[in-house]
């Protein structure tokens, strides 16, 4: 298994920046004016319109929130609410704000309604680094006056709630070579199975969320492979062992984005197309969030399920849904 030393960042170095007048540069300005005259007029210029947007990444889509009100007078994502509906309507929200808010509308949209989309939910607050969460918790308050914190502990209950507090306190270690050693690694893998399968009755679910939440990801590679060498079992497969339900998905999803993030995330493409119906939400949001890590993921999406997140795309969606999230994948990852 490959080593990773940091989480996978959501956010460009812009958006971290918190920069609200950065430099747009010509190609903004002309991005602008190609969805202004896609949506002038009657009826909306869809194949020109999803070519625009659906044909950039995260830091274009912030600057394009920041300067198409500049020229048109109208909020960006204000106008995609306007032009579109269903689920082609909120991919093109998304992509018309800049990540963290756009990550808030998801987060909204999640939680919204009768019924909670806890998998769509815990899939972006757990996996994060302390950076970007304490982003997102800032942009979620300044976006909905309201507490993210407070918006987790009312849909999420028992095992995930606890899973999830341990996530927004955005407590992870730096890693520091002479604090997290070998000594450290076995004591840590030792406290896990006795919270776990070294119990002879329950598992203490909070010790181990702890543990997970707080290890940066080079140290808790090394915590997983003095726990297998020890016990026999990987951490994945010992939370899956030891966990049920929703807590134990999001248990595994937390623990898979710190040892193999790339397959964590193929992982989650699986879950919105599998079975009966298809997730669209996740899909979406998984797709428009981690976009530009597609050409590796999109490899070990081949690996694990034999098929293309473009073929998984083809096969759950259709018309200019599915025109938009090709263009979305082709942007960093284009079909041969």
């Amino acid at each position: 298994m490959a080593q990773y030393n940091e989480c996978v960042n959501v956010y460009p170095p812009c958006i971290l920046e918190n920069d609200k007048s950065p430099d747009f540069g010509i190609e903004i300005d002309e991005k602008c004016q190609e969805i202004h005259d896609a949506c002038k007029g009657w009826g909306t210029k869809d194949k020109d319109l999803i070519a625009a947007i659906g044909g950039t990444l995260g830091e274009e889509r912030h600057k394009l929130s920041l300067r198409y009100p500049q020229l048109h007078n109208i909020e960006l994502c204000k106008l995609m609410d306007k032009e579109s509906h269903g689920n082609y309507g909120f991919a093109l929200e998304c992509c018309a704000l800049s990540p963290a808010v756009a990550e808030c509308a998801m987060i909204l949209k999640a939680s919204k309604g009768l019924g909670t989309s806890e998998h769509l939910l815990w899939s972006i607050i757990m996996g994060r680094s302390n950076e970007e969460m304490e982003f997102l918790k800032t942009t979620y308050y300044l976006t909905y006056t309201d507490d993210l914190a407070r918006i987790v502990s009312k849909e999420f209950g028992g095992d995930l709630r606890k899973l999830a507090v341990s996530c927004l306190q955005a407590a992870e270690e730096a890693y520091d070579p002479d604090f997290h050693d070998e000594e450290k690694a076995e004591e840590d893998a030792v406290a896990l199975y006795k919270a776990g399968q070294g119990k002879w009755f329950g598992t203490k679910e909070k010790e181990m969320f702890k543990i997970v939440a707080l290890s940066p990801p080079k140290y808790l590679s090394m915590v997983n492979r003095t726990y297998a060498d020890k016990y026999g079992y990987t951490l994945i497969k010992a939370m899956e062992k030891e966990l049920s339900g929703k807590a134990k998905h999001a248990a595994v999803f937390t623990c898979g984005m710190k040892l193999k993030p790339f397959e964590t995330i193929a992982q989650l493409f699986d879950d919105a197309c599998k079975g009966l119906g298809t997730n669209d939400n996740l899909l979406i949001c998984s797709l428009i969030r981690y976009q530009h890590t597609m050409g590796d993921v999109n490899a070990c999406h081949i690996e694990l399920f034999g098929k293309s997140i473009h073929d998984r795309i083809r096969e759950e969606t259709k018309g200019k849904y599915k025109d938009l999230l090709l263009t979305l994948m082709n942007k960093v990852y284009p079909e041969s």
